[in-house]
């Protein structure tokens, strides 16, 4: 005898998870945020995109990049790349956890790794795919005058988006998704406001 409908539906519900289904194919990627501590004050280490990279060219980023099919997990999937781009051990990483994952307007779905690196270490960026490394102390990026939030018009109707930039900080300038993960970073932390 077959069950009806609502019953049907009521079984495949309660064997599930609810999980975000997108409109479109985006693609996984992982980034890792390294903190560090240097002068008694924590700081969090970026780097520049040469403009030689794929894509976001000249951006301030996180060390990262898409899953590969032998990554295990986005985790893995961050250290690697953080390897393959600055030259960072992962066994010298202390992986703190991950944080909630963001979809970017550029397709991407990125998993914040955190993490705590040694300081000083003997980074070695990659050539051909990061232009500088550097950090910044988490009390500057803490401070609400350092930030300006600007609304941009969806690309495909609804309300706005907010847009976050940061004042320069030695001439790099950390904007967009970066900018709003580390702004995620900053609230679970407890130095930005909920």
């Amino acid at each position: 005898m077959s069950l009806d409908l609502a019953q049907r539906l009521r079984d495949a519900l309660a064997d599930r998870t609810p999980t975000v289904v997108t409109e479109w194919a985006a693609r996984p990627a992982a980034v890792l945020l390294p903190l560090l501590e240097e002068g008694g004050e924590w700081h969090l280490l970026f780097t520049l995109r040469t403009n030689s990279v794929e894509t976001h060219r000249g951006q301030v980023s996180f060390p990262g990049g898409g899953l590969e099919p032998d990554d295990a997990d986005p985790v893995a999937a961050a250290l690697r790349e953080a390897h393959e781009e600055i030259g960072l051990a992962p066994g010298d990483v202390q992986v703190i956890g991950r944080m909630d994952s963001l979809m970017t307007v550029t397709q991407y779905l990125i998993t914040p790794v955190v993490g705590i690196l040694p300081w000083p270490y003997p980074l070695q960026p990659h050539p051909n795919e990061v232009a500088a490394v550097f950090h910044i102390p988490l009390a500057w990026l803490a401070d609400p005058a350092n930030l300006e939030t600007r609304l941009r018009e969806p690309m495909a109707g609804g309300p706005a988006v907010p847009v976050f930039t940061y004042r320069p900080y030695q001439g790099h300038i950390l904007w967009g998704a970066s900018a709003r993960i580390t702004l995620d970073l900053l609230r679970l932390a407890g130095l930005r406001p909920a």
